[in-house]
């Protein structure tokens, strides 16, 4: 299991973010997904590629010469589980908010 640190590390960059996204939709190359941002290199990619790969957000697959990509979002629920312990101060916020709202 990864450490949620590491984790934590890997998705609080908005550019592996974006990865993620794009491999939640399907599995796709480096030269795919950086063919997806303008202002980023393809070695810069493949940095991000290597930090998720190591807090093993994302699998990889050889496919004859080709490297294929994929999301393995298992790590996330730790995440989740961390986040959950304040998702009552948000509804209490929220309710709060509401109220106020409709008066």
């Amino acid at each position: 299991m990864v450490a949620l640190d590491q984790v934590a590390h890997a998705i609080a960059d908005p550019t592996r973010r974006q990865i993620l996204d794009l491999l939640a939709v399907e599995p796709q190359r480096a030269g795919d997904l950086a063919a997806s941002f303008r202002r980023i290199s393809l070695p810069a990619v493949s940095k991000h590629l290597r930090v998720l790969r190591s807090s093993r957000l994302i699998a990889q697959e050889r496919r004859g010469r080709e490297i294929w990509y994929r999301l393995d979002p298992a790590p996330l629920s730790q995440v989740d589980t961390w986040l959950h312990k304040y998702s009552s101060f948000w509804q209490g916020r929220l309710a709060k908010l509401k109220k106020a709202a409709e008066k």
